[in-house]
């Protein structure tokens, strides 16, 4: 028989048994039930969007901690290490909590399934995980990023919520959510709750008739945000901008799309400061200031004059848009220089779309298979670039790499002092690339 001590949460959370996706509330609210409805004794901002989710969360539990209040933050999927899904004041819970709080959940999950015959999922124990987490540490606020759509999400298994966050909507995963902005819209609107403030990204129209349906919301505008580029000193880059009443904001988090996702979570905050939360114009400026997001537009090597080393940039961009956004950022923080892209996607992207949104900066392309069971394998992501209509054949270097030790030895011969290698298509595949860089010496 096991002992308690040598439970191992994290192979129990990831068992393949558990992993299948199965959307819909019945397991967890139950499973909820039965270890007391922790989620009853927690606030929320629930948020909800395809693009800029984690991000925006980021930014609004640094606003919130920097205002003094104990805030856990409940995020997926992570970057290098398990416990980094469920943090407080920004800390990962520590490995012995996980323990134990996964020991009460497995007994009710096994329970569960031994009266119904059905497993809650990898992602519902890990969200019930959470929520026992935040509610025995007596969280002032829990910011709670949806795994996938909204509407059957684990997640939505609160019934209210102080603040519903929405961030830009755009196509993907349509064949679990739909395939129009209309359908998608409606999945990941029904996460807001009566009662709730509502805060939007910039929206289509019919996102936004889709939001406005369900409730009244408050819109980032796009004229109340100024950006006022990039500055450097020492080595280190921020990104200045201004947003309404905001003047001289600074973020650390560069891509061109950062600065969206912090208005945004500036109007979660005020709209938190209207219901009585003590959120401070000091802490927004401040949480907006500290905030770090690993994975999104991140410059782990700056590339400066004199060094041999290139820029490096590690983006877990997994989409069209995302990858639309990595490009602009490209050229606005690293203008006219030469990209050697070293690119891996899951198997149910749209990959082609995502290297017509990189083509015009792309001098190579290095391509690798992800370590995901719903990977693209690297041949058939080479034949992708290949045989893209955009790219100019003649000039243009297409690589297939065994491992990203081996991409990353390829980039490197291909990339100049002055250019630009820019790691993109998976967040998956982010701790895998870190990695390497550490056994590189480029990250310590």
């Amino acid at each position: 028989m096991m002992l308690e001590v040598d439970f191992d949460p994290i192979a129990y959370i990831n068992e393949p048994r558990w992993q299948t996706s199965r959307l819909g509330l019945e397991r967890i609210a139950a499973a909820l039930d039965a270890l007391g409805r922790p989620q009853d004794a927690l606030s929320f901002v629930h948020v909800a969007g395809t693009n800029g989710k984690g991000s925006t969360c980021a930014y609004l539990a640094s606003i919130c901690q920097a205002a003094g209040l104990k805030t856990g933050l409940f995020t997926s999927p992570y970057i290098e290490r398990f416990e980094e899904r469920i943090q407080i004041n920004g800390k990962a819970i520590a490995l012995d909590d996980l323990r134990d709080v996964t020991l009460k959940v497995r007994a009710v999950a096994e329970a569960q399934a031994e009266k119904t015959g059905d497993h809650l999922t990898e992602f519902e124990l890990m969200c019930a995980v959470a929520l026992v987490y935040f509610a025995q540490q007596s969280c002032d606020i829990v910011v709670l990023e949806v795994g996938l759509g909204g509407r059957l999400d684990s997640t939505n298994v609160i019934d209210r919520a102080e603040v519903d966050v929405i961030t830009r909507i755009a196509l993907d995963h349509t064949a679990i959510l739909g395939d129009t902005l209309e359908a998608i819209a409606q999945e990941k609107a029904a996460i807001i709750k009566p009662g709730a403030d509502v805060v939007s990204a910039p929206q289509a129209d019919e996102v936004r008739q889709v939001i406005e349906s369900v409730s009244a919301a408050r819109f980032v505008c796009d004229t109340d945000l100024k950006d006022c580029g990039i500055e450097e000193q020492n080595a280190v880059f921020t990104r200045c901008f201004s947003y309404k009443t905001f003047s001289d904001l600074q973020t650390t988090l560069l891509a061109t799309y950062q600065t969206e996702n912090a208005a945004l979570a500036i109007e979660a905050a005020l709209a938190l400061r209207e219901r009585g939360f003590a959120l401070s114009d000091d802490a927004i400026y401040a949480g907006i200031a500290q905030a770090t997001w690993p994975g999104r537009f991140e410059v782990v090597a700056p590339g400066q004059a004199g060094q041999t080393l290139p820029a490096i940039i590690v983006d877990g961009g997994h989409n069209p848009q995302g990858a639309q956004a990595l490009a602009q950022s490209l050229r606005d923080v690293f203008p006219g220089r030469r990209v050697v892209f070293v690119m891996s996607v899951l198997a149910d992207k749209d990959f082609d779309a995502m290297i017509e949104a990189v083509a015009d900066l792309a001098d190579a392309f290095v391509v690798v298979t992800p370590n995901n069971p719903r990977a693209l394998l690297a041949s058939q992501l080479k034949a992708a670039v290949c045989n893209h209509q955009g790219l100019d054949h003649q000039t243009l270097k297409v690589v297939e790499a065994t491992n990203y030790d081996e991409a990353f030895a390829s980039a490197l011969n291909y990339a100049s002092a002055h250019d630009v290698i820019c790691f993109f298509g998976s967040l998956y595949a982010i701790g895998d690339i870190k990695a390497v860089l550490r056994r590189s010496g480029v990250l310590s």
